[in-house]
């Protein structure tokens, strides 16, 4: 058995595709700032029939990410699917005239940084399986830049870059990169963007490899 480790949990998008993907038979690690929160997932998960741990690390501090991946692996299994997904925070969300250099600094630690880290924690145990998925969900302003949300435009943009290139780079190892973009709010209601939608969709794009970038609905006019 192996693990499939998500960073962002929440009780949302993060809850739902720990709950399928472990339900799919793997150990499950939720990583997040939050011990609290991490206790109630992964409770909530232990009645659906799912072995999950948290792991307590911050999307902006990559020493802890790598931290949180490693002892995932150690405790529960080798790591086979990294889901990178936590929730932008608000203040970087400025317009573009608002936002200073100042201001890019933790949106692309968040975006970049975080992302990188986390790769090169997983990968080595990826390449010893011989597989591997790397899952990453964005919002419509990555591929659609929003003066509006000048922060996560500009650092959506460098994670996009830089999973586009791992998608290229490790296709030939057997390790499959993807990145679902998610137009619209995440809503329990909506029809293609609620919590299960989405963790159904990340699955069959880990289940068919097929593809870099995915889309739950069209972008709006």
């Amino acid at each position: 058995m192996t693990t499939f480790a998500l960073i962002g949990a929440g009780p949302g998008l993060g809850l739902a595709a720990a709950r399928r993907f472990g339900t799919a038979g793997r150990n499950v690690a939720l990583i997040s700032r939050s011990a609290d929160s991490l206790d109630a997932l992964t409770a909530e998960l232990a009645r659906d029939g799912v072995q999950a741990r948290g792991f307590v690390a911050d999307a902006l501090d990559p020493g802890s990410l790598t931290a949180a991946l490693h002892a995932a692996a150690d405790t529960l299994s080798p790591i086979e699917i990294l889901q990178y997904s936590p929730a932008p925070r608000s203040d970087f969300m400025k317009k573009v005239l608002d936002t200073g250099a100042d201001d890019l600094d933790a949106p692309l630690a968040f975006s970049v940084k975080g992302p990188v880290a986390a790769v090169h924690a997983v990968l080595p145990g990826m390449r010893e399986l011989g597989r591997g998925t790397l899952l990453f969900v964005n919002g419509a302003s990555a591929v659609r830049p929003n003066p509006n949300v000048a922060g996560t435009s500009i650092a959506f943009a460098g994670e996009s870059a830089y999973a586009a290139m791992l998608h290229d780079t490790l296709a030939p190892e057997n390790i499959h990169v993807a990145q679902l973009i998610v137009p619209a709010a995440i809503h329990p209601e909506a029809e293609h963007s609620s919590p299960e939608a989405l963790a159904k969709r990340l699955y069959e794009i880990h289940s068919t490899r097929d593809g870099f970038r995915h889309y739950s609905e069209p972008l709006p006019a």
